[in-house]
């Protein structure tokens, strides 16, 4: 199977059975998903949801984040993952939108990746999720499930190289879904332990499950391949 007809698949596949995907993390304005973006990286959307609550009601805008130091925001973001540094990056985070940018979030890439623990993924999620512009956030789910399906080649060994793999062939109008779709996949169906062949409704020409499952099969006699439950 050729990759622009696994594109195709994808795409058919998702656009008739889940339109309108979104972020899982809870945000109410662009404020609350840059900080929620920035806590989540290497943590649950599900912990981040836990946390931002109280941490809102504390600092609720860009201004009084940038007046607080790190030791009054940690107390507030202790359960998070990499807590110590998330609240420097916090700190430092509401003093640049607050002098630099008028308490907004700017909606550039490049403007975005000048706040403090804003890389490219992040400014990628904001961008797109905000401004729905047409950008690939390269996490570990869209990593993994993009290489699993066959979708980016072996050789794209980086985040930036699979982001670049992806556009090329999914229409810039259907960017923002498709990072979603691959997030979701990746976090429900196509784990990274014991990724749920048996159920994946994608497994028709997925990579990973021609080679790993039903390639296997074929050479061990007496036993046959996982079915999809579709």
């Amino acid at each position: 199977m050729t990759r622009p007809e696994r594109f195709r698949r994808f795409i058919d596949y998702f656009t008739l059975n889940f339109p309108e995907p979104k972020t899982e993390l809870a945000y109410h304005n662009p404020y609350e998903l840059i900080v929620a973006v920035v806590l989540s990286a290497q943590c649950t959307d599900k912990r981040v949801n836990q946390v931002m609550p109280a941490l809102l009601a504390q600092f609720p805008t860009p201004a009084a984040l940038g007046e607080a130091t790190a030791e009054d925001i940690f107390p507030f973001i202790r359960s998070v993952s990499y807590p110590n540094n998330k609240a420097k990056h916090l700190a430092g985070l509401g003093r640049l939108l607050t002098s630099d940018f008028g308490g907004e979030v700017p909606s550039t890439i490049e403007e975005l990746q000048r706040l403090p623990g804003v890389g490219r993924k992040t400014a990628n999620v904001v961008v797109s999720v905000i401004y729905n512009q047409p950008a690939m956030a390269v996490d570990t789910h869209v990593f993994r499930v993009s290489h699993r399906l066959g979708l980016v080649p072996k050789t794209a060994t980086t985040p930036l190289a699979v982001e670049k793999g992806l556009v090329k062939y999914i229409p810039q109008e259907v960017i923002p879904k498709a990072h979603h779709w691959l997030i979701l996949h990746g976090r429900y169906v196509c784990v990274a332990r014991s990724p749920k062949c048996s159920a994946c409704p994608l497994s028709d020409f997925c990579a990973y499950y021609a080679k790993e499952i039903v390639g296997k099969a074929a050479s061990a006699p007496g036993k046959a391949p996982a079915k999809s439950q579709r």
